[in-house]
């Protein structure tokens, strides 16, 4: 929700599908959808370079989680998402972020533990180690998918391919061509390739509760390839010459 649907706007769904991705995007403790889109929005813009929010060239451990601990100078600064500054939902959201927070990621896994008799269980591991474990999982976005893997749609950035990250992020892990085609609604373009995120949005749009779904012609993908192979070949000629002296 806030990453394709809001942040890059790759498809429209339903309010109410909207709300549901408000609401628990907030239990995610990731910040509002304002805030994280804006951030996202200006990573993409600015994608390894000093406005970079989150840029590896910084260093793992900034991308990571480092860059979290300081406040920028623009955190009120939305000239990147006037779109979501003037979307009804996504400011009450903003509004009450911490209430719904509290209330839907760690009171509501705490009352589904009680069901059982389990309501610390429920807030330990359905709210707590939940938080902890979905921050590294989408910090890895951040920090590995700009670290290793390939890289067949663009060498103009440092995001990469990962199928084995994707994996563990819910398709997120095909990051080059993410970077390159951001407003697709795949990740990963492929039958076999793991994008249950991709899945969803496809379930959605079946049951008439998303559409306008982005996607890609196979002639722009292929482009992408071919001028990618075109530049390591280009890079490759211009060192040929200093490789055969030595």
């Amino acid at each position: 929700g806030y990453h394709r649907h809001i942040s890059h706007r790759a498809y429209d769904c339903h309010p109410a599908v909207r709300l549901v991705f408000l609401l628990f995007g907030a239990a995610a403790a990731q910040n509002s959808a304002l805030r994280w889109c804006r951030d996202h929005r200006i990573h993409h813009q600015k994608v390894d370079r000093d406005e970079d929010p989150y840029n590896i060239k910084k260093g793992f451990f900034w991308a990571h989680m480092g860059w979290i601990y300081y406040e920028s100078n623009e955190d009120d600064d939305f000239t990147v998402a006037p779109d979501l500054a003037r979307d009804p939902l996504i400011l009450w959201q903003e509004k009450y972020y911490l209430p719904i927070l509290l209330l839907v990621g760690f009171v509501l896994p705490a009352a589904a533990g009680a069901l059982v008799g389990r309501s610390f269980g429920g807030f330990l591991f359905g709210g707590l180690v939940r938080v902890v474990v979905v921050h590294h999982l989408t910090f890895f976005i951040n920090s590995m998918a700009h670290y290793v893997g390939s890289r067949p749609y663009s060498i103009d950035n440092t995001a990469r391919d990962s199928w084995w990250l994707a994996i563990i992020t819910y398709g997120e892990g095909y990051h080059n061509y993410h970077h390159r085609f951001a407003a697709d609604y795949r990740n990963g373009i492929r039958w076999w390739h793991f994008d249950p995120t991709k899945w969803l949005i496809a379930a959605l749009a079946s049951s008439g509760l998303a559409w306008r779904l982005t996607e890609y012609r196979e002639e722009h993908i292929l482009k992408a390839k071919l001028e990618t192979q075109l530049k390591l070949a280009h890079a490759k000629l211009e060192t040929a010459p200093q490789e055969i002296s030595e």
